[in-house]
């Protein structure tokens, strides 16, 4: 994949992006994992998890799918090189390899289901890997995708106003790279326009109330940390007040009585 492709290779290539991995795993998934009985799925079906990082989530679809061959694919082999580590115990049912989302190696109509998580707001011109998704997916097949959404995280007004935070860093940041920051929200309609039929889209609450503090905490320190000097580029800020910034939103996570919240959006659909 080219650096247009990726223009986030270095972020993602972060040792913060493995940290952040863990928590969001920590996170989501415990809610997640119901939306797939949702698909009716089941035997010796084939799962891509494309985008898989280090395999925090190949791992567990491995266990939802006990009959199911898993293939994880990043485009960063330093991710790739933990997945294989922590996934020996699945009896060669799950396997890793480095490839290109824009144009995946598998065969025409060969994948029951197909997994994309937090990637779809990283890429350019995802409606191209959209294409490349409903190339593999069987008839009948189905495709998860957690897109992210960066306005709908939600923190309580303190020091600064988070609304602007996030529009004014990270969503300009994504526009900057030609990404969609806002992608969660647009993801329905992109599966409609692809062809794509029994469309659902769920949100999980990742909140202080659902989610140990510390787990979402350290999804945002992660972000600081793998984030924090494009986010400055972007905002014309320096990289210690987007530090600063960065550190009150982890307080109010990290201090009761807060109530900080975000909506992850899930969107699925089977293919016509």
């Amino acid at each position: 994949m080219s650096q247009d492709r990726n223009p986030q290779a270095e972020q993602m290539g972060d040792e913060s992006m493995v940290r952040n991995l863990a928590h969001q795993a920590e996170a989501i998934w415990p809610q997640e994992k119901h939306l797939f009985d949702l698909y009716a799925l089941s035997g010796a079906i084939r799962i891509v998890d494309v985008g898989c990082g280090t395999g925090e989530i190949t791992r567990r679809l491995a266990e939802h799918y006990p009959q199911a061959s898993v293939v994880g694919m990043d485009i960063l082999e330093s991710n790739l090189v933990f997945a294989r580590r922590d996934s020996q115990g699945f009896s060669g049912r799950v396997s890793y390899e480095q490839g290109d989302a824009f144009a995946l190696r598998f065969d025409d109509a060969s994948i029951d289901l197909l997994v994309c998580r937090h990637m779809s707001q990283a890429v350019p011109d995802f409606p191209l890997v959209l294409a490349e998704f409903t190339r593999v997916l069987k008839p009948g097949g189905v495709l998860h995708l957690v897109s992210e959404d960066y306005g709908m995280l939600h923190f309580p007004v303190i020091e600064i106003d988070p609304d602007k935070f996030w529009n004014e860093h990270a969503v300009k940041f994504l526009q900057s790279i030609r990404c969609d920051g806002r992608i969660g929200r647009h993801s329905p309609a992109l599966l409609e326009n692809a062809g794509y039929g029994s469309i659902t889209m769920d949100y999980i609450t990742v909140d202080t109330l659902r989610v140990p503090r510390a787990t979402f905490a350290g999804i945002i320190g992660a972000w600081r940390d793998g984030y924090a000097e494009v986010l400055a580029g972007a905002s014309g800020r320096s990289v210690d007040a987007v530090i600063a910034d960065m550190n009150s939103l982890i307080h109010a996570i990290e201090t009761p009585p807060h109530y900080v919240v975000w909506h992850v959006p899930v969107v699925s659909g089977r293919k016509c």
